[in-house]
């Protein structure tokens, strides 16, 4: 308190300036941690604005991570300053015409951009050394000098003219547009959010497994929720948009290991399943339908191929069908509800009613988020759940839907009722190319990249696997982190952590570009501070609401301290490296962000098409101090720029209603699904042989069970004896509210409010004598872990969940890291199409003897460099 009083009368004395503000927060930084962080200094200067009777104005900001929500996010402005924030207010709020709200992390967002913790400065490692690296191992560990821009960037340019010219452009490992100018880098790729899923959407479904419209949710009889947890993972409207089904009537259906935010606010039933069992489950429940006749057989053998052996495709063997394999009519096992209890942990009665009820409920929607299929063999999973989906029948109609959504499943289908344009800046291809989340041509010959799972062992020793092509041999000597974007995170969001930290201090030279002192650049020998959305020239556009709804955010305060932008950084670059710096980055942001504005696109009334969103006049041309072509549309451009936000309305039986797959079940022959049979495969032999094209798993071209690598079977040595080994719980690794994958994980607020807590099940904890607030040391394969313990009944028996994305902090003595960062649990070990298996991992849990871990909302922050 004595900070902060004085803090006030000296803000208060003076004119509140962005300058004064520089001036303060520079002082502030060496000791913020111990006083509580940023929170204090703001506090500081809104109660000097107040004082002095300076008044400010409230702007539309930017949230821009990627948790699916894109909500609006308004901050109020005094001189520079974000001093509070809300959410939506545009419009009032009701069921049709929802306002976007946001959640905790978007409203900490200030606490991001104006933290104690953000890059001043143009940084350099204190002990690195040109051409060597100097002493490799105390990257992570060595003190920060602070350097000029010139000198930054003259050694960046250096050291990669250096590793280009000895070693090529092979030996670089990440790429951006500049990079990709100079020749490229390796590319690093994998399915990480969406998992195993495009595959399957792609190949069985031709990428029919969206959603229906959001108000056609409304119009279902049963919802059931798979692995979804959009309380936590996704803030903002998907909630409220299931809420809204509810209220009409729909019964709700969660099924996770866990009794989740979800399951506790809006469901009717919480159906607890083994993580890496849910095929288990699906296949049980299938047996049960068959046996009892409870499929949709017209809709089946009119719609799909692959069911049973008179609806094969040509030449398959007449007993490689799904009905016979649930039956068990030529391997002798039934996969009876007791036989998928048994690995799934589901009771068999539940089984049995859980199957009658999607299979006599119409209209029903059978949702699945991306969570089950980011598992070891997770393909199998969405096999099974496309293939149970269809056997109910519950596609191309009204209420209805088999569905696969992403970001906890905003219940948002069909297309975008309005857009923002593009930049107009063309790509800079990489020429070594990359995979992407998208069904992959495997056979192309220009790819050079390497899955996410490998990457370490790439740098450490050498080798990969290139899809299509095998085990291939790669040198690096350089890791290359600048983005064109502040959020990339590849050390901490990646498996293995521990051999990540070796891989970084292998190599002669890193480089980073951040907004703080993230995981990826506190191992970084040289760390380019760069500027936040809310210090971008011009504003941007961002799409909320599932395409209802299109957002312009203003440029909320000039760049901090020496932050510069990701087109300043890249320009300078490339002078040094001799390149054209108007061919790497040619257009200003500020004409970038007019030209996405004079895009934009809205829906036409009638739904016959797109016209243009803005009405742009000479005069705001000139305004803006850029290019362009005056325009009619919908809205004023200065209108558009004072609201901050244009939202299509809507209503019930409006013409923007969209049913997914409602052509197709409507006429099948005229219009046909994307797949080789142009209809819903539940054999698929595409499938099966993509997968084997990958190169680290196979799958049976029809839905069957197999044991996945660190399934519940490997938590025992004796499966059939059921005697545990030596990891004998499964790890979950949720999307945790307090962070957006690892961002916001340094806002103490955040930390205050979501403890990085792991849970456990009162048997589990009684068993090893834990209680609710212990530190626990958590071991598996890969490495360890301390936090403390959550004791509750809401998790499965043998199963335990730590939230993903939290800041490793390594304890060098111990190898443990003290913040629970999950993929230091997590190992290399890629399945599918380039799956990472985040929820499939064995781990041990006991409780830690030494010394108690103290809240992580209380540990020093990192600031690299103290002010005197």
């Amino acid at each position: 308190m004595i900070k902060e009083n004085f803090l006030t009368k000296t803000l208060t004395k003076s004119v509140l300036s962005r300058r004064s503000f520089l001036k303060w927060s520079a002082a502030l930084g060496g000791t913020a941690a111990l006083a509580g962080g940023i929170n204090y200094g703001l506090k500081a200067v809104q109660a000097a604005a107040e004082d002095a009777g300076t008044t400010g104005k409230w702007v539309m900001a930017a949230c821009w991570h990627n948790c699916g929500g894109r909500c609006a996010n308004q901050a109020y402005v005094v001189d520079g300053v974000v001093t509070k924030q809300k959410t939506d207010d545009t419009h009032p709020d009701s069921p049709d015409y929802p306002q976007q709200r946001g959640c905790a992390r978007g409203k900490s967002q200030r606490h991001q951009v104006f933290g104690a913790d953000r890059l001043k400065y143009p940084m350099k490692r204190a002990n690195w050394q040109p051409g060597t690296g100097g002493d490799r191992s105390l990257r992570g560990k060595d003190t920060w000098v602070r350097i000029s821009w010139d000198e930054a960037l003259t050694l960046v340019a250096n050291e990669t003219k250096r590793i280009v010219q000895s070693y090529g452009n092979k030996a670089i490992l990440n790429s951006n547009r500049l990079l990709n100018a100079y020749g490229g880098g390796v590319p690093t790729w994998g399915q990480i959010s969406c998992g195993a899923w495009p595959e399957p959407n792609a190949l069985m479904a031709g990428n029919l497994s969206g959603a229906n419209d959001r108000l056609d949710y409304r119009n279902t009889k049963l919802l059931v929720l798979w692995g979804s947890n959009p309380i936590w993972s996704s803030g903002g409207d998907p909630t409220y948009n299931y809420l809204q089904a509810k209220k009409a009537g729909a019964k709700i259906i969660v099924v996770t290991p866990q009794y989740n935010e979800t399951a506790q606010g809006l469901a009717d039933e919480w159906i607890p399943v083994r993580p890496s069992t849910d095929a288990a489950l699906l296949i049980g429940m299938a047996y049960y339908m068959i046996t009892n006749n409870l499929q949709d057989q017209d809709f089946l053998d009119k719609y799909t191929i692959g069911f049973d052996s008179t609806h094969l495709p040509a030449g398959v063997y007449y007993k490689d069908n799904f009905r016979d394999y649930v039956l068990g009519t030529y391997d002798g096992v039934p996969k009876t509800p007791e036989w998928a209890a048994e690995i799934c942990g589901t009771n068999p009665d539940t089984i049995r009613k859980f199957a009658m009820e999607i299979a006599t409920t119409k209209p029903m929607i059978f949702s699945s988020s991306w969570a089950p299929g980011r598992t070891a063999l997770g393909s199998q999973m969405c096999q099974a759940f496309l293939t149970v989906g269809w056997m109910t029948g519950n596609f191309g109609i009204s209420g209805g839907g088999v569905v696969n959504i992403g970001h906890a499943g905003a219940s948002y289908g069909g297309a975008s009722l309005v857009t923002g344009g593009g930049t107009g800046v063309k790509g800079i291809a990489n020429q070594f190319g990359s995979y992407s989340i998208a069904h992959n041509d495997l056979t192309r010959k220009d790819v050079f990249c390497i899955v996410w799972d490998e990457q370490w062992d790439a740098v450490l020793n050498g080798g990969f696997m290139l899809p299509g092509y095998g085990k291939q041999t790669v040198d690096i000597h350089m890791i290359w982190n600048i983005g064109d974007g502040s959020g990339g995170n590849n050390m901490n969001q990646c498996p293995d952590i521990t051999k990540g930290i070796k891989a970084f201090r292998k190599v002669e030279f890193v480089v980073s570009n951040d907004i703080v002192l993230s995981s990826k650049s506190k191992y970084a020998d040289i760390v380019l501070p760069v500027t936040t959305p809310w210090e971008k020239e011009g504003g941007g556009l961002a799409s909320m609401g599932g395409g209802e709804a299109l957002l312009f955010y203003s440029q909320v305060t000039e760049p901090l301290y020496e932050a510069k932008d990701e087109n300043w950084i890249n320009r300078e670059l490339a002078k040094k490296l001799d390149l054209d710096p108007e061919v790497i980055d040619p257009i200003s942001l500020k004409q970038q962000a007019f030209n996405s504005l004079a895009g934009s696109k809205v829906i036409k009334a009638d739904a016959s098409g797109y016209e243009p969103l803005l009405t742009i006049t000479e005069d705001d041309i000139a305004k803006w101090g850029v290019t362009g072509k005056p325009q009619a549309g919908r809205i004023s451009l200065v209108d558009f720029q004072a609201q901050g936000v244009y939202q299509v309305p809507r209503a019930p039986g409006d013409k923007f209603t969209y049913i997914n797959g409602k052509a197709f079940r409507d006429d099948p022959i005229k219009n046909p699904v994307k797949t080789a049979s142009g209809k819903l495969e539940i054999y698929c032999q595409a499938l099966s042989d993509q997968i084997k094209l990958y190169g680290w798993t196979t799958l049976p071209p029809i839905p069957q069970y197999n044991r996945p690598l660190q399934g519940v079977e490997d938590t025992y040595t004796d499966w059939e004896k059921k005697i545990k080994g030596p990891y004998p719980l499964q790890l979950l690794t949720t999307h945790y509210p307090r962070r957006s994958h690892s961002v916001f994980d340094n806002i103490l607020q955040l930390r205050r409010a979501f403890p990085q807590e792991m849970w456990i099940n009162t048997l589990d904890a009684e068993e090893r004598g834990i209680k609710t607030g212990d530190t626990v040391l958590i071991t598996s394969r890969w490495g360890k872990v301390l936090r403390p313990a959550y004791v509750t009944d809401r998790i499965l028996p043998g199963v335990v969940d730590l939230g993903e994305g939290a800041w490793v902090q390594m304890d060098e003595a111990t190898g443990i890291d003290l913040a629970g960062a999950t993929n230091t649990l997590s190992g290399t070990t890629p399945t599918d199409c380039g799956v990472q298996p985040w929820n499939t991992n064995n781990a041990q849990v006991e409780k830690w003897n030494g010394e108690q871990l103290q809240p992580d909302y209380t540990w020093p922050q990192r600031i690299p460099i103290k002010e005197a």
